[in-house]
C-alpha cells in the first residue's frame, strides 16, 4: 500500500504546482483566491497522506485543523475583497 501513497503524494505535489501558478497569473482576485483555496485544500490531504505513509494516522488531526483554518481565512479574505469593492462603488459616485 506504501506506493500508492507516494504516488498519491507526487501527485497532489503536481497539483498544488499548478495551483500556486495559477495563484500567481490569475487574472481576477476572485482566481486567486480559488487558487489559494485549492491549494490550502490539496495541502490538507498532501499531510493526511504523509501520515499514512509514515505509519502515523494522528498526523489526520493536524490535517483537519489545517483545513478548519483555510476554511477561515478564506471566508476572511473574501469578506475583506467584498468590502473593500463595495468601498471602491462608493468613492466613485
Amino acid at each position: 500500500m506504501t506506493p500508492v501513497f507516494a504516488v498519491a503524494s507526487v501527485a497532489l505535489l503536481a497539483i498544488m504546482l499548478v495551483a500556486l501558478g495559477r495563484a500567481l497569473a490569475g487574472p481576477k482576485v476572485y482566481d486567486r483566491i480559488l487558487a489559494v483555496n485549492v491549494f490550502g485544500t490539496k495541502t490538507v490531504l498532501l499531510i493526511a497522506v504523509y501520515g499514512f505513509l509514515t505509519g502515523r494516522p494522528d498526523f489526520l488531526d493536524l490535517s483537519i485543523f489545517y483545513a478548519l483554518i483555510n476554511f477561515i481565512g478564506v471566508i476572511a479574505v473574501l469578506k475583506f475583497v467584498e468590502r473593500m469593492e463595495e468601498y471602491d462603488d462608493v468613492e466613485e459616485r
